[in-house]
């Protein structure tokens, strides 16, 4: 109620700035992982990058707090459309990406080297993320 008709103009745009931001820090710091995955910035050990997890648990955090609000203010036209369908699979498909990835960089002995089958999964995160945005943009645009 408070997004669909609150007299201020700050309402939605605070909630969709919010969203905005969360989604840069949660995509951001996710693709700075994959990226290192694939092979940039080789000899910096993975380890040095456990501070990515609990940042994209904040994006996350922020993400779906703001997402749930986004979503309730237009939950008649979202909640079949295909682009959210879309969207919010491939949020899943990325956070489960984000799982195995985690568990190989926590652990102790993880070095500078990385496996064919990581490399694959960054890829995957990578593509499922930009499919993810891409999904959510289209909202406005396909969701009369």
């Amino acid at each position: 109620m408070w997004l669909t008709e609150s007299p201020s103009v700050w309402a939605f745009a605070t909630v969709l700035t919010l969203h905005t931001a969360g989604m840069a820090v949660l995509v951001g710091a996710s693709w700075m992982l994959d990226m290192r995955l694939l092979g940039v910035n080789r000899r910096v050990p993975l380890s040095a990058y456990r501070w990515v997890f609990p940042v994209v648990t904040i994006g996350l955090l922020v993400n779906v707090v703001t997402g749930v609000m986004l979503f309730m203010k237009s939950a008649t036209k979202w909640g079949t459309a295909i682009p959210f369908l879309v969207k919010m699979l491939l949020v899943i498909a990325s956070v489960a990406v984000l799982a195995p990835l985690r568990s190989h960089v926590l652990r102790t002995d993880a070095g500078t080297e990385v496996s064919d089958n990581f490399r694959l999964l960054a890829i995957a995160s990578i593509l499922a993320w930009t499919g993810a945005v891409t999904a959510g943009r289209l909202l406005a645009y396909l969701v009369p």
